[in-house]
């Protein structure tokens, strides 16, 4: 059994406490509600959800409605940047995490102040337990109501509740909007003798010493603050309660810290498992092992929600926390991924209760590790530059406090230059609130002023360099610089219904020789969502304006082109006919449509953690930027592109609409990852394959795309992989050429295309022969030949052999590849000497050795064969052999004898001389 085991199998289970305080509420009549994402859906205000309310927020504002008016939640939370941030503080603290719970009741203009007082006292003191003589009560010091119902309906003594203001107990959604007082309910953790009432500053002086502890707020939502800051009675007043599940499960648990409940110790255990060190809560290093704890629970989740770690927003909120844990580890000498190890244990803890984490399982295992990886690659490059730049101040032989002092740095600390620091983002990846900490803990500070300096210097040269590239903004337009002959223009767009319509010209400008007119109708689309802007024509009586650009001005579209001709009047609206380029437009919807097939597929092959991150719609190409942690390999590329196939040759129809948002999302239409969308949106449906939020223009039927091809697929930032792709037109011809280099490369390599892969892998074989044929070499004497036995024989006068020299016979031993190189040896020896005799025993990786004799034309002439030759000569290590007369060979059975027998052919020849005189 596990320490944590043991330590906590008395205690009431923190998935005991989550499932009985559901239980509890949808016992009186709340509709459970599943936890809502960590990223708000429709709120790219908010980093994250940091509280229960989140996802009830539109229906608090009275901008949804919902079947039901009291509802029940255990939310998960994320506090770790933006104006809600605990980060500093995990680890340090008993109570500060980045990743929690909260359990909470709402009502939506149903009950009110003495149910939410009722329930909250009755589940705390009834359901579980709780002794009431622990329990103090916080009201807004103007909340006469509540003050009085704790008394009436809890039995609270008055002596127990206190009156605080605004910053502890009023609560607001924005600067307007509902807002109102709210109750908090205190848990005393004080030892029994050491328990009294104390007076009220002495009340807070004891909760900010975490003495005295808050447990739950209930928010009692009734004003409306206006623009003015008037508070206004709300017609329906509501409820919003926050329960932290961590901070009960302590209480319930008897335990000192929330890090100590069963939520983290099992974490706690195998942090300790894979450092190899004991975990001890009040040593330094203890704060490590809490911080690796929480941050591995906040890694598994926000990876769960399809955050992945990058350089800005919640991708980078991540990439800090990674960041941090991997630090902490080195503080515990570890030198490998750890975080990774902690996030799989928070998968199986709390994998029943989230089946999310279950589900992504090995995305956040797989994206942990590759995280954890990179940042060790760098950090010890970093952290020799931190020392150097921050050496400990203490004097040598004293241990240094890895805890940060908690009083202030004095003001003559030593300033760690804000350049230096930047460099240290910069160069090795150290977030600048990590520099921060381990500067704090050296008693240092950071020039934070010069690190803004040198960041903002590197965007304006990436800004400048996107501009010179020619990706950049175009400067904003208003309608102040338009002529608009009958007042403010209010065009109705038919783009998604026709390419040509009859139309009036309700505003133009002149700039240089370029025309911009303004259409009502307008048919012409202008880039958006990733799409590209149409092309066409837009022409009247004596004019035309040939369109090769569109832009927006002030929400108006505005199209623009040389004019040929002269505009009738600039006084009244000009009557024209619209024509988009029909074809280009065609070729754009095909790629629009296949890129929505790419994203279901992509989801298909690859989870539903893939979301989109960017996309490019041009009429010869798309490219779809999607989150994913590594490469894509070749099957998952041919899966995705079969599927995409697939759903074209289907023909499914491709319908839209235009839908209320909350409608589309009840459907659950994929919307951009951050955009912001209206209250009505248009919905594009390929029924059973893709359902999207999206305003482009799109196919009939998905047949018309015809085919789909992936060019390529390659990382554009961590965690963000791109397809690069085509349809149609564009797809058939890259298959064309494909096939035309196809059969040109084959008629190099002198083979078919249906052999060409088997040529190729010849090819290969033999390079790596030739390879190893070299090296050898380079090894050896550096030749492939070795003479064994060389001999010039006497022949009879009236042969012309060359200056009258004799026949001449060599004995080799030649290093080659296969018998084809044997052969090629002996056609250069029959072609370079004459009246000759070569006898050769080859050497070939894991082959025997094989003989072969070579005999030049003028001696055939005179009856000396090399079949008879070989036959002798392999005879003399054990073989046998037989061949033409120019060439033959023969096998060796006794390998040691192969020198004997490259010598005894010289015997051998004289016999044949003698014989053929």
């Amino acid at each position: 059994m596990s320490r944590s085991e043991t330590l906590h199998r008395e205690f009431m289970k923190a998935s005991e406490i989550r499932r009985r305080f559901l239980d509890y509420f949808q016992l009186r009549g709340h509709e459970y509600r599943p936890s809502g994402p960590l990223v708000p859906p429709d709120d790219p205000t908010l980093l994250f959800t940091n509280a229960g309310m989140v996802q009830f927020k539109k229906i608090f504002l009275g901008q949804e409605s919902v079947p039901y008016d009291r509802a029940v939640t255990s939310q998960k939370c994320v506090r770790a940047g933006g104006k809600h941030n605990d980060l500093e503080q995990v680890g340090r603290t008993a109570r500060h995490h980045t990743f929690f719970e909260m359990l909470g009741n709402f009502s939506f203009g149903d009950y009110f102040k003495r149910d939410a007082i009722h329930f909250a006292w009755e589940f705390l003191t009834v359901e579980m337990g709780l002794e009431p003589e622990r329990l103090f009560v916080t009201v807004h010091h103007t909340d006469d109501e509540a003050h009085a119902l704790w008394q009436e309906v809890a039995g609270v003594e008055p002596s127990r509740i206190y009156r605080l203001g605004d910053r502890d107990n009023f609560w607001q959604m924005a600067d307007t909007g509902p807002c109102g007082p709210c109750s908090e309910l205190h848990y005393d953790l004080r030892p029994a003798d050491d328990r009294d009432v104390p007076p009220k500053d002495e009340f807070e002086v004891l909760g900010e010493a975490g003495r005295i502890i808050e447990l739950w707020n209930l928010v009692f939502m009734q004003f409306d603050r206006d623009e003015e800051g008037t508070l206004n009675p709300l017609p329906a007043p509501s409820i919003d309660t926050g329960l932290g599940l961590e901070r009960l499960a302590a209480v319930l648990q008897g335990v000192d810290s929330n890090y100590h409940t069963d939520l983290f110790m099992s974490l706690i255990d195998r942090v300790g498992e894979v450092v190899g060190l004991e975990y001890q809560a009040s040593e330094p290093e203890g704060v490590s092992f809490r911080v690796l704890a929480d941050h591995a629970r906040a890694v598994a989740f926000l990876l769960a929600d399809g955050v992945f770690p990058s350089n800005e927003g919640r991708g980078y909120v991540l990439r800090r926390i990674l960041r941090r844990g991997v630090r902490h580890a080195w503080l515990l000498g570890r030198r490998e991924p750890t975080l990774v190890d902690v996030a799989a244990e928070v998968i199986r803890v709390m994998g029943n209760s989230y089946p999310e984490l279950k589900k992504r399982e090995a995305l956040i295992v797989q994206t942990t590790r590759m995280e954890e990886e990179r940042f060790l690659s760098t950090i010890e490059g970093g952290m020799a530059r931190f020392d150097e730049l921050a050496p400990p101040l203490k004097e040598a032989g004293a241990d240094e406090d890895p805890l940060p002092d908690e009083d202030p740095l004095p003001d003559d600390a030593p300033v760690i230059d804000g350049q230096e620091a930047f460099k240290l983002y910069d160069t090795f990846g150290f977030p600048l609130d990590l520099t921060q900490l381990m500067a704090r803990e050296r008693g240092y500070r950071v020039d934070v002023e010069g690190f803004d300096e040198a960041l903002a210097r590197q965007r304006a040269r990436s800004r400048a360099d996107r501009m010179a590239s020619g990706v950049g903004t175009q400067e904003v337009e208003t309608l102040d610089d338009w002529s608009l002959p009958g007042g403010e223009p209010d065009p109705t767009w038919v783009g998604w219904e026709t390419t040509e319509v009859e139309t009036r010209v309700v505003g133009f400008r002149t700039e240089g020789d370029r025309t911009g007119l303004i259409l009502d109708p307008n048919p012409f689309y202008a880039e958006a969502g990733g799409q590209v802007s149409d092309t066409g024509a837009v022409e009247g009586k004596g004019w035309k304006l040939e369109v090769d650009e569109v832009a927006t001005v002030e929400g108006r579209t505005a199209v623009w082109g040389r004019l040929d001709g002269a505009l009738p009047s600039v006084t009244e609206p000009v009557e024209a006919v619209a024509r988009v380029d029909a074809r280009r437009r065609h070729d754009i919807a095909r790629n629009h449509t296949a890129t929505h097939l790419l994203h279901a597929a992509l989801r298909n092959v690859l989870g539903e953690h893939v979301s989109q991150r960017g996309s490019l719609v041009a009429p010869d190409r798309l490219r779809f930027d999607f989150s994913h942690p590594q490469p894509l390999t070749p099957d998952e590329v041919e899966a995705i592109e079969r599927e995409v196939n697939e759903a074209i040759w289907a023909d499914h129809p491709v319908r839209w609409e235009i839908v209320p948002l909350k409608e589309a999302q009840d459907r659950g239409a994929m919307a951009l990852f951050g955009e912001k969308y209206g209250d009505r949106v248009r919905v594009v449906e390929i029924p059973d394959v893709s359902l999207e939020l999206c305003g482009g223009t799109h196919l009939e039927h998905t047949a018309a795309a015809g085919l789909f091809t992936v060019a390529r697929e390659s990382g554009v930032a961590s965690g963000v992989r791109r397809i690069e792709a085509a349809t149609g037109p564009t797809a058939y011809r890259r298959l064309r050429e494909a096939e035309e280099e196809l059969e040109s490369v084959s008629e190099l390599l002198k083979t078919s295309p249906e052999n060409l892969r088997r040529r190729a892998e010849e090819l290969l074989k033999e390079r790596s022969e030739l390879e190893r044929l070299l090296e050898e070499l380079r090894q050896g004497d550096g030749a492939g030949e070795s003479v064994v036995h060389e001999a010039t024989l006497e022949a009879p006068s009236d042969w012309p052999t060359p200056n009258g020299r004799g026949v001449l016979y060599r004995g080799i031993r030649l290093r080659v590849r296969d018998a084809d190189d044997a052969r090629s040896y002996g056609d250069a020896f029959r072609e370079e000497e004459s009246w000759g005799v070569a006898v050769v025993s080859t050497e070939a990786a894991d082959q025997k050795p094989a003989l072969f004799v070579f005999v030049t034309d003028d001696l055939i002439g005179k009856g000396v064969r090399a079949g008879d030759l070989v036959r002798e000569v392999a005879g003399l290590a054990g073989g046998r052999g037989g061949g033409r007369p120019h060439m033959a060979q023969g096998g060796v059975e006794e390998v040691g004898k192969v020198n004997a027998a490259l010598k005894g052919g010289e015997d051998v020849l004289r016999a044949a001389l003698e014989e053929a005189k």
